[in-house]
């Protein structure tokens, strides 16, 4: 404590004053039940506040218990996700569901180091949960409390680098306090949501103003430092919308693996744009197709770790296809909007109905 350039006491009390003051009223503040606290924590895991709200809600009115999360179709769980994003987040909520229920008796732990062990629950998640529902003494580092970390110390590193790794945590872990750890935990992530912003950060209405060596260098401008980014690779593929009568072709990718469980339209993928004409044969020849297919454009989408570009045709068959029917569905493009389409193909449906055909 004595390398700090301020009193941990200090910044404590003056944080969880100003809380009292400018604490957000948020859904999942009002119970300190585990499973809600849980659902919220996974639910804003690189999603805002605002977006998160309504889902939130509709996820609980359906599965207002981790028992009844647990007995659902994991095709219901990820249909009522849709929107929301890192979908691994849904396919991990339901199997920690089922773990909970058939070997915990349906109870969460309060052992942090137990959290860690479920599913898509990592250390931050974890001590968020023991601290907001369990008042244990746990540290959290998520996105908002490194930026805040990074500026009260002026720490001239990636937030995200492996040498900031384990020196943000160390210092949260020495500024959580023993007592009101719940105010606490809500408190540093309501200051760096509101106060100590990515970008402008409101300094002279931030409770540490006086405690934040950022401030007193003039580095809260250029603080946290940015990590480079790395260039992502582009993959292409061809899809095909076969209409047939104002419905279309949709199928549900397999629950495993990238985007499981969503829906989209038949797709191939392409070694590059000159593929497409052998691909396209393919394709219609897979789904029992025939008939002139005409290109609407491409559209593009940005994942994680890679860049999506997607050569849209489209094609009218007179009747549904039974060889169609056995690897799909049909939907009729009033209804399309309402299916968990991944994010590129809600682009391809939105090139469709510019398109007007």
């Amino acid at each position: 404590m004595a390398d700090l350039p301020f009193s941990p006491q200090q910044y404590v009390e003056q944080l969880l004053n100003w809380y009292g003051r400018q604490g957000r009223d948020l859904p999942w503040r009002q119970s300190r039940d585990p499973y809600r606290i849980w659902l919220s924590e996974i639910m804003l895991q690189q999603t805002t506040v605002a977006a998160v709200r309504g889902y939130y809600q509709r996820f609980l009115d359906n599965f207002p218990t981790v028992e009844r999360l647990a007995a659902a179709p994991l095709e219901a769980v990820i249909d009522l996700w849709a929107g929301l994003g890192y979908y691994s987040r849904a396919r991990n909520l339901h199997a920690t569901a089922r773990i909970l229920v058939e070997e915990y008796q349906g109870r969460f732990p309060a052992d942090p180091q137990q959290l860690q062990q479920l599913p898509g629950i990592g250390r931050s998640t974890a001590g968020a949960i023991a601290a907001l529902a369990f008042e244990r003494r746990a540290a959290i580092l998520d996105g908002n409390v490194r930026r805040v970390l990074c500026r009260l110390f002026a720490f001239a590193q990636p937030p995200r680098s492996t040498p900031a790794e384990k020196q943000l945590w160390a210092w949260a872990d020495l500024l959580t306090p023993v007592e009101r750890v719940h105010d606490y935990t809500q408190a540093i992530m309501d200051l760096g949501a509101t106060v100590c912003t990515p970008r402008q950060p409101q300094c002279p209405e931030c409770p540490l103003d006086k405690l934040c060596q950022a401030r007193r260098f003039g580095l809260e401008q250029e603080l946290p430092v940015k990590q480079k980014t790395k260039q992502i690779p582009t993959r292409h593929e061809l899809t095909l919308l076969v209409e047939d009568d104002r419905q279309l072709l949709v199928r549900r990718r397999l629950t495993d693996g990238f985007l499981g469980g969503l829906w989209e339209f038949p797709c191939i993928g392409l070694a590059a744009e000159a593929d497409a004409e052998a691909k396209l044969a393919q394709l219609k020849a897979d789904l029992g197709v025939v008939g002139e297919a005409e290109p609407l454009g491409e559209v593009q989408h940005v994942y994680s770790h890679f860049r999506l570009r997607s050569y849209i045709y489209h094609v009218r068959v007179e009747q549904h296809l039974l060889i169609a029917d056995a690897v799909g569905c049909w939907v009729r493009q009033t209804e399309l909007q309402q299916l968990a389409l991944h994010g590129a193909h809600k682009k391809v449906l939105g090139k469709l109905l510019n398109h007007g055909v």
